[in-house]
């Protein structure tokens, strides 16, 4: 039986997760900005700002702008925005409003401020009486709207939700993936990110794909490190939600915090890079954040650390990837 799904965010992820579970025959409230964009998405099919090429069955997507009304009658929610958005976002939901709701969460990113990953900071703002469940990839949404194969990750600890929400994506062109790890899920895409932002500026910098290997490899193992003390869970680092999906952020053309690195190492001013960018870049805000999270742990994460000083401490990213050169292996 279709879903009655509740995507909130309207962003180029969350087009893409409504594109996908709407071609599969769920029914969509779709919580979006404004009244013009919920009406140009009824009227032209797509969503006028973010993955503009994508396009909607509106027959199967009902956008609002009331969080209420989007979330009335539905099984499932999903939370899609950036991770800097997540408290205003939630400001106004009334955790009634959840009450036997599933949540998921496909957010990238630390909630500014706490130190909590959206799983855990929704399950106690919303009062959930369950854990949040977590859809990742390895995937871009980019690749979502041209429908090329794509494998989609459910993360959650109750195998038999897994498996009712993945027999509700159904299409040609996706492969949903079961997990029952939600919080390595959550961790790895949010600090896989941080990394996408080291490979962008040594792609700047002119060091080739030789390099970026090693660069790529050692910060699996600087992640590995991290999770394991924040979450500890026998997981396999090599399946593709987690080693899959740093590859995909760390060297694809889509991913925005890539293009931040780029822009970095070409010597712009990370202010400036910012205000460039037309989408959040997560790793940016991850790092901060991340860096109050770990201090107490000492763990020993030079190419975190370097993103780090380079991102807000203003070190010259020329002279920090000379020093990783020497602490990579």
């Amino acid at each position: 039986m279709p879903e009655k799904i509740a995507v909130i965010g309207s962003g180029s992820w969350a087009t893409a997760l409504v594109k996908i579970f709407a071609e599969s025959g769920n029914s969509i409230s779709w919580l979006v900005r404004n009244k013009k964009q919920a009406e140009y998405i009824v009227t032209n099919k797509r969503n006028p700002r973010y993955l503009s090429q994508a396009d909607l069955d509106i027959n199967f997507i009902h956008p609002t702008t009331h969080a209420q009304e989007a979330l009335r009658n539905v099984n499932w929610v999903i939370f899609a925005v950036p991770a800097a958005f997540v408290q205003s976002a939630i400001q106004s939901l009334n955790p009634e409003w959840f009450k036997q709701k599933q949540v998921l969460v496909s957010i990238k990113g630390f909630v500014p401020g706490t130190g909590k990953i959206p799983g855990t900071y929704f399950r106690e703002t919303l009062e959930l009486d369950h854990n949040c469940m977590v859809l990742s990839g390895p995937c871009h949404a980019e690749e979502i709207a041209q429908r090329r194969y794509t494998y989609v990750t459910i993360a959650g600890n109750t195998t038999e939700l897994v498996d009712q929400l993945q027999k509700n994506l159904q299409l040609p062109y996706i492969k949903t993936i079961a997990n029952n790890d939600p919080l390595g899920v959550e961790y790895v895409a949010i600090l896989k990110n941080i990394v996408a932002i080291a490979n962008g500026i040594a792609d700047s910098l002119q060091y080739g794909d030789n390099f970026k290997a090693v660069l790529t490899s050692n910060a699996m193992r600087e992640i590995q490190k991290i999770v394991n003390a924040l979450a500890p869970y026998n997981r396999d680092y090599f399946d593709s939600v987690y080693f899959g999906d740093l590859l995909t952020t760390a060297y694809s053309d889509f991913s925005r915090n890539r293009t931040l690195g780029k822009l970095v190492g070409r010597g712009i001013q990370v202010r400036k890079a910012l205000q460039m960018m037309e989408m959040v870049a997560e790793g940016y805000y991850a790092s901060k954040e991340l860096h109050t999270i770990i201090q107490p742990l000492k763990l020993h994460i030079p190419v975190i650390n370097s993103v780090y000083r380079m991102l807000h401490l203003h070190a010259n990213p020329y002279h920090e990837i000379k020093l990783l050169e020497q602490q990579l292996q």
